[in-house]
C-alpha cells in the first residue's frame, strides 16, 4: 500500500476547505497577491467606499495602504493589522480601511491557495495560505506521512530567514502537519518547537488528524475568533501569542456565564498551564462586554499582586490598574478604570472599613466580575463572605490547578461550595500529555531515615548530600534548586550546615517575616507552619542570612526593606538577566512553594510535610517547560511521602495511574537504555564505522539512532542511582562520548551548509533524507554553564610551573570539544593558552596576582580573537581575490540581523565576471569559510 504523498494530502486540504465554504484564489507570485488583495479589501470596506459614492481603491490609494502596510517590524504589522487605517483622498475625504473584522469576526473574507512563490534570498513555494481580506493571515506546511513533524517547523523557521517578506510578514499562525500529527502556534520565529500546539475539543480529546484538526479549527468562524480574538500580542517581548485550545474554551465558558446568566463558577487548570495568559484574556473580553462595569482581579498576597500586575503590563501596558493600597483601590474604583487588579486584603478593607465603604456606596450594586487567582487558598474565610455581601451584584470566578474537594478540605468547605461548579477541566494529565508541563521524578533519600528529623547528624548528612548531588540534578548548574523545609527554626540550623560546609554553590534563603498568622503552611496544606516572631530573634537570623546574600552579589538588603529582598531572590532564582549571578540553592518554610514560576527550578529538595494541594503546588514549581535537557521536574524527599504522593496525585489526575504523573523507577529506565545501546552497537559497532557511511541517508539513519541514545542518555543520567561508570549500560560513558564526538562532526559537515539552491515544495522524497531537516538536539549536548566567561575562569586558574599543567590545559579543551556549541572554538582558545600562557608563562602568573586579573585576561583574549578574526578574513579575502571591506560588510550585517545576506557576495563575484558555473562554487565556498569564522569568533 503506498503512503499518502505530500502532493495528496495538500489536495486534500484545499478540498476540505473549499467544502466550508473557503474562496479557491490561483495566486502564483506576489504580484498577483497584491492584485488579490486589493480587490478582497475592497470588498471587506463596500459599506465604507459606498458611504462616498465608491466601490473600489484608486490605485495611487492603494499604492498608499501597501506603503502604510509596509512599515514597521513583525509585531508593529500584527497592530496595523487590528488598526483601522485612515486613508485620505484625493478630493479631501477620509476613508477608515479596515484590514479585519475582530468583533463580527465570521464577517471577513476567507480564501485559500497553494503553492504561491515568493522570491527572497531564496525563491520559495509556500504549500497552503489560508487568506483572510486578502492578506495571508495562516501559512501551512505539510509533509508526507512518516515524515518527523519537526521538519514541517524547521522548514517554517528556514522560510523566515530566506523569504518571508511583504504581505506574508502578516502572517499570524502556522499550522504543521505530516496528515496524522497537526499542530499550530503563533508567527513568534525561534520560539521552539516545544510551543507547537495540537487543537483539541473541550474534553481535551486531541484532534491530531489533519482532516479532524480542519473541521474544526479551520471553520470560518472559529479561525476568524482565533485571529481576531485569542492571539496575544505580548508587547514586553514584542512577539505574538496563540492561545491553547483549553485555554480559549476556558475563556469562551466565562464569556458564556456573564453572557447569559449570573452563575459563578471556577476554572481547574493544573499548574504551570498558563493560568496568567488565560485569566488575563477573559478579563480582557469580560470587560469589552457593554452591560460590565468593571473587572476585578483578586489575588491573596502581595507577592502574587505585583507579579500578576507585571505579567498583565507585558501583555497589554495600560490594560489594568494595580492598586498599591487600599485607598488607591477605592480611587480606582471610581475611575474609569475597566480593570483592576488587587489583593483579597485590600478590598476585605475597603468593604468592611467604614471610611472605605461609604466612600463605594454607590457602586456597590454595579455589575463586577471578579476572577479570583488560585481559588483553593485564601477565599474560604469571612474576607471572601464580607466581599460578596457588599457587592450584592457581582459575578464571581475561580482559577485554581489545586481545588478544594471533600478529601483536602481543611475546615469542610469545598471549591464548589464557594464558587459553583467547574466550567472546564484541564488536568496534569492532560497537560502532560500534551506536553505543555513535565511529569516528575520522584525519589526518596535512603538515609538515616530511622533518626529524629531534627536531629543534627541527619540534617548534616542531609545537607552533605544535596551539595554532592547538586551537579547532578541540575545539570552542573544550569538550573537551579529550591530545598523546603518544615518550620523556620530548621530552617536556620539548616543554612547554618550549609555554611560550616563551605559550599561551592551560592546559596540562600528566604522566609516570611513578620509577628502575625501564618499562611505559609495553609498553602502547602499541612497547616503546621510558623512565621518569623520578634520575640523569638530569629529576625536577627534573617538579617544574618541577608548579610550573607549582600556580600555574595553586592547587594544591601534588610530586614526594613524584605520585599526587595524577596524580588531580588525571585529574579537570580529566574535566571532571566545574564548580568545578574544566579542563586543556585534556596531555602524556603513556605515562599516559593506556590506562585513561584521560574523554566530555570528543576529540582526540589523536600525535609517537609506535604500533603494534598500543597504537595501538588509545591511540586509544580519544577515542572515548567523549557527544552529537551529539562524533561521532567525532579523531587527528592528527605521523608517516607509516597503514600501522601500516590493520594494527591490521584485527587488532582482523576486517575489512578500515577505513572501517567510520575516518572518510573531507575531500573525501568536502564533497562530501555540498555536495549537502546544493545541494538545500536549491533549496527555500529565501533566508532571508526561511522566514517564508512557514505550515503547521506546512511549518515541521517545514523543520526537518528544515536539521537535516542542521546534522548535516554539525558533522561537516565539525572537519576541518583546512575553511575557513569557502570558497566551493566551497554555502552560505556567512553563510547557514548567517542560516538557523540562522530555525531557532532556530521552535523557541522551538512546542518551548517545552507544550500544556496531554492528551497523546493511538493512531494520530493529525497528531500525527506537531507540531515539538514532532522533536529539534532544539540541542546542535550550544550551546557549553558560552558561559555566564555567558564573558560576564562579555567584558564586564569591555570598554573604553567604545576605538575598538572598539562592535564588542565588538556581539560580545558576537552570541555569545549565536547560541547556542541564550544568545540568550534577549541582550537582558537588552544592558540590563544599556547601564546599568553605556554610562551609567557612569568607574565601570566605575574598578571594572575592582580586583583583584577580576570578582567585583564579577558582583555586580552577579546584582543587575541579580533586579531585572529582579521586574519582569517584576510585570509579568505586573498584565496578569493575579494576586498576586505566587502568581507567586513557582510560579517557587521550578519552581526547585527542575525541573517545571512549572500547577496552582498553575489554583488562582489558579479564584478568578476566569472561565468555562471565558477560564480555558483565561489559563492559555495566564499559562505562556508565565513560561516566558519562565525562559529568560530562569535562568542555570545
Amino acid at each position: 500500500m503506498s503512503i499518502q504523498s505530500e502532493a495528496a494530502l495538500e489536495a486534500g486540504l484545499i478540498a476540505t476547505l473549499r467544502q466550508m465554504d473557503y474562496e479557491y484564489v490561483q495566486i502564483d507570485e506576489e504580484d498577483n497577491l497584491q492584485a488579490n488583495f486589493k480587490q478582497q479589501l475592497e470588498i471587506h470596506n463596500r459599506k465604507r467606499l459606498a458611504e462616498h459614492g465608491r466601490t473600489e481603491f484608486t490605485d495611487e490609494e492603494f499604492e498608499k495602504i501597501l506603503i502604510y502596510l509596509e512599515g514597521g517590524a513583525r509585531f508593529e504589522k500584527a497592530k496595523k493589522l487590528r488598526d483601522l487605517y485612515p486613508l485620505d483622498t484625493a478630493d479631501g475625504k477620509r476613508i477608515w480601511v479596515e484590514f479585519l473584522n475582530r468583533q463580527q469576526w465570521c464577517q471577513n473574507e476567507f480564501q485559500v491557495s497553494n503553492q504561491i512563490t515568493v522570491e527572497g534570498r531564496k525563491k520559495c513555494r509556500y504549500d497552503v495560505t489560508i487568506l483572510i481580506n486578502g492578506l495571508p493571515l495562516v501559512q501551512i506546511e505539510l509533509k508526507r506521512r512518516g515524515v518527523e513533524l519537526k521538519q514541517a517547523y524547521n522548514q517554517i523557521q528556514r522560510y523566515h530567514k530566506t523569504s518571508f517578506h511583504g504581505l506574508f510578514d502578516y502572517i499570524q499562525l502556522f499550522v504543521i502537519s505530516n496528515g496524522v500529527n497537526t499542530r499550530y502556534f503563533a508567527n513568534n520565529p525561534n520560539s521552539g518547537y516545544k510551543f507547537t500546539f495540537n487543537w483539541t475539543d473541550a474534553a481535551n480529546v486531541p484532534f491530531n488528524e489533519l482532516d479532524k484538526f480542519a473541521v474544526f479549527f479551520f471553520e470560518k468562524c472559529t479561525l476568524g475568533k482565533i485571529i481576531g480574538k485569542y492571539i496575544v500580542l505580548h508587547e514586553g517581548d514584542k512577539c505574538l501569542m496563540v492561545l491553547r485550545p483549553y485555554q480559549f474554551y476556558a475563556v469562551e465558558k466565562i464569556l458564556d456565564k456573564v453572557t447569559n446568566s449570573n452563575d459563578n463558577g471556577y476554572i481547574w487548570h493544573t499548574t504551570g498551564a498558563g493560568k496568567t495568559l488565560t485569566s488575563f484574556k477573559a478579563a480582557q473580553l469580560v470587560s469589552e462586554l457593554d452591560d460590565v462595569d468593571k473587572v476585578m482581579f483578586v489575588v491573596d498576597r502581595h507577592a502574587l499582586d505585583t507579579q500578576t500586575q507585571s505579567e498583565y503590563e507585558a501583555f497589554e501596558p495600560g490594560a489594568v490598574d494595580g492598586t498599591d493600597n487600599t485607598d488607591e483601590l477605592v480611587k480606582r474604583l471610581h475611575s474609569n478604570s475597566k480593570i483592576i487588579i488587587t489583593t483579597i486584603q485590600k478590598l476585605n478593607a475597603a468593604v468592611s472599613k467604614t471610611w472605605y465603604s461609604n466612600k463605594i456606596e454607590a457602586i456597590r450594586h454595579s455589575r463586577i466580575v471578579m476572577i479570583f487567582d488560585e481559588c483553593h487558598r485564601s477565599h474560604f474565610g469571612e474576607s471572601h463572605k464580607r466581599i460578596m455581601k457588599f457587592f450584592d451584584n457581582a459575578q464571581v470566578f475561580g482559577f485554581t490547578g489545586t481545588p478544594i474537594f471533600t478529601e483536602n478540605a481543611v475546615d469542610g468547605h469545598t471549591t464548589k461550595e464557594i464558587f459553583g461548579n467547574c466550567l472546564h477541566q484541564y488536568l496534569i494529565k492532560d497537560a502532560i500529555a500534551d506536553e505543555n508541563v513535565l511529569g516528575f521524578l520522584v525519589e526518596y533519600y535512603h538515609g538515616s531515615e530511622e533518626v529524629e528529623k531534627g536531629n543534627a547528624n541527619r540534617m548534616e548528612e542531609i545537607a552533605k548530600f544535596i551539595l554532592n548531588n547538586f551537579n547532578k540534578s541540575t545539570f552542573d548548574g544550569e538550573f537551579d534548586a529550591l530545598f523546603a523545609v518544615q518550620s523556620v527554626p530548621m530552617l536556620i540550623r539548616y543554612y547554618k550546615i550549609f555554611k560550616s560546609l563551605n559550599p561551592k554553590i551560592r546559596i540562600g534563603a528566604v522566609f516570611t517575616y513578620a509577628a502575625n498568622s501564618s499562611q505559609d503552611d495553609e498553602q502547602t496544606g499541612m497547616n503546621t507552619g510558623r512565621y518569623v516572631s520578634e520575640s523569638t530573634g530569629e529576625a536577627d537570623e534573617l538579617q544574618a542570612i541577608m548579610n550573607d546574600y549582600n556580600e555574595m552579589f553586592g547587594t544591601a538588603f534588610t530586614t526594613e526593606n524584605f520585599r526587595a529582598y524577596y524580588d531580588d531572590i525571585n529574579l537570580r532564582m529566574k535566571k532571566k538577566k545574564a548580568d545578574m549571578k544566579p542563586l543556585d540553592l534556596c531555602l524556603v518554610v513556605g515562599m516559593f512553594l506556590t506562585g513561584f514560576d521560574s523554566k530555570k527550578l528543576n529540582t526540589l529538595y523536600v525535609d517537609k510535610n506535604l500533603e494534598y494541594h500543597g504537595l501538588l503546588q509545591a511540586f509544580s514549581r519544577t515542572n515548567r517547560v523549557l527544552n529537551e535537557k529539562k524533561r521532567f521536574g525532579k523531587i527528592v524527599c528527605f521523608r517516607d511521602l509516597k503514600s501522601n504522593v500516590d493520594t494527591a496525585i490521584r485527587l488532582f489526575s482523576n486517575s489512578n495511574n500515577p505513572e501517567e504523573i510520575v516518572r518510573p523507577p531507575f531500573e525501568d529506565v536502564k533497562k530501555e537504555y540498555q536495549q537502546l545501546a544493545t541494538d545500536f552497537l549491533q549496527k555500529y559497532p565501533e566508532p571508526s564505522s561511522i566514517d564508512l557511511l557514505q550515503s547521506e541517508k546512511d549518515k541521517k539513519d545514523f543520526v537518528l539512532a544515536f539521537r535516542d541514545i542521546i534522548r535516554k542518555h539525558a533522561e537516565i543520567q539525572i537519576y541518583e542511582d546512575y553511575n557513569d561508570d557502570a558497566d551493566d549500560l551497554g555502552m560505556t560513558e567512553q563510547q557514548f562520548m567517542d560516538f557523540r564526538s562522530k555525531y557532532l562532526d556530521i552535523h557541522d559537515a551538512f546542518i551548517l551548509v545552507d544550500s544556496v539552491s531554492p528551497v523546493k515544495s511538493g512531494d520530493e522524497t529525497p528531500g525527506d533524507e537531507r540531515l539538514e531537516d532532522v533536529d539534532f538536539c544539540l541542546e542535550l549536548l550544550h551546557s549553558d554553564i560552558i561559555n566564555v566567561a567558564y573558560i576564562l575562569e579555567l584558564i586564569a586558574d591555570l598554573d604553567p610551573y604545576s605538575n598538572d599543567y598539562a592535564e588542565r590545559r588538556k581539560n580545558i579543551i576537552d570541555t569545549m570539544i565536547k560541547d556542541a556549541e564550544m568545540r568550534n572554538k577549541a582550537k582558537l582558545i588552544d592558540g590563544f593558552i599556547q601564546k599568553n600562557v605556554d610562551e609567557d608563562k612569568e607574565n601570566f602568573m605575574a598578571q594572575r596576582k592582580k586583583a583584577d586579573g580576570t578582567s585583564e585576561l579577558e582583555e586580552r583574549l577579546n584582543r587575541y580573537i579580533s586579531t585572529e578574526r582579521e586574519k582569517a578574513v584576510n585570509s579568505l579575502a586573498q584565496d578569493e581575490g575579494l576586498a576586505t571591506d566587502v568581507l567586513d560588510h557582510y560579517l557587521k550585517e550578519y552581526d547585527y540581523l542575525q541573517k545571512e545576506q549572500p547577496e552582498i557576495i553575489q554583488k562582489a563575484l558579479k564584478e568578476k565576471h566569472l561565468g555562471l558555473i565558477k560564480t555558483r562554487k565561489a559563492l559555495t565556498r566564499i559562505m562556508d569559510r565565513l560561516r566558519s569564522i562565525i562559529r568560530t569568533f562569535n562568542w555570545d
